[in-house]
């Protein structure tokens, strides 16, 4: 019987999360109720935070994948289209018959602020049995999972804990066991995010990540826009400024940092370093419209 584990399937990270299609206009104010508002054309492109990291990690040269499902559908098919012409290996995109894929309803202003809202589809998100499965095959230096999944397969992937780093991202479901973060590695969320799980208004970074090292947690990383980055981990805290760049679309930006972030800290750059990188990698993202029109850095 072949080894599963075998070099094919080794990978610097494998993305954990959903997959779906941004459907995006730009407008020149949100409608205010009871009003309507005329945008621009639309555009449907593949998106969802997994694949824009899976796909940020690839352009900054890393060998990952994505564990996600979608829809056999046409949309389902955008999708493992688009990621394999980025170079992300989909062996573990799973098209389910019968599903529709789920979309992203996006709305940018003209000061580049975008407002997502999801449409999810329940019959596409992952099992603890999908996470199993995927994870039993794989040997990758890191693994980024999305901690907005159901709860079943994120306690599944960190009870199984299948690489040596561990890095969760965005708000925990609210039935998720809070004291499985002290699972993770690496937190990383943005400003707003730190704030919802703090229970607080203060929107300093430095501060935030330091709370919420508190909760388990060996590294945090809180992102803060266009001012950079703040982590705190067991060596001392620290920010990392960004660069001033005209705005254009801030979709996707955290997505584009966290992809660079991943790769480098699965291969073992420090983490001030792989900040930095990934500081100007999320800064190139927002001057560009759509989630993955950053450039190579």
């Amino acid at each position: 019987m072949t080894d599963q584990r075998s070099p094919g399937n080794a990978f610097d990270v494998a993305f954990v999360g959903r997959a779906n299609i941004d459907l995006t206009v730009r407008v020149p104010r949100r409608a205010s109720p009871g009003r309507t508002t005329f945008a621009s054309s639309l555009t449907a492109s593949p998106g969802g935070k997994s694949l824009n990291q899976a796909v940020a990690a690839a352009r900054r040269g890393g060998r990952c994948c994505l564990i996600a499902n979608v829809g056999a559908d046409g949309w389902g098919q955008q999708v493992t289209a688009a990621l394999a012409d980025e170079g992300v290996d989909t062996r573990h995109v799973t098209l389910l018959p019968d599903a529709t894929t789920g979309a992203a309803i996006i709305e940018v202003t003209p000061d580049g602020e975008s407002h997502i809202t999801l449409a999810l589809s329940t019959a596409t998100e992952l099992t603890a049995d999908d996470i199993r499965r995927a994870v039993d095959a794989l040997d990758e230096q890191a693994v980024v999972v999305q901690l907005d999944l159901p709860p079943e397969p994120v306690t599944a992937l960190l009870h199984q804990r299948p690489a040596p780093i561990i890095i969760g991202n965005l708000v925990p479901y609210p039935n998720l066991d809070k004291t499985l973060l002290r699972q993770l590695d690496v937190l990383v969320l943005n400003q707003h995010e730190a704030a919802a799980i703090l229970h607080t208004t203060n929107d300093d970074p430095l501060t935030a990540a330091a709370g919420l090292q508190q909760l388990g947690p060996r590294v945090v990383v809180v992102t803060a826009g266009a001012q950079g980055a703040a982590y705190v981990n067991s060596h001392g805290s620290g920010r990392v400024p960004a660069p001033t760049v005209p705005v254009v679309d801030t979709t996707g930006a955290g997505d584009a940092f966290l992809g660079s972030l991943a790769v480098d800290l699965a291969r073992h750059v420090p983490l001030p370093d792989a900040l930095t990188t990934a500081v100007q990698v999320g800064s190139a993202a927002v001057q560009h419209g759509g989630a993955q029109s950053a450039t190579n850095e």
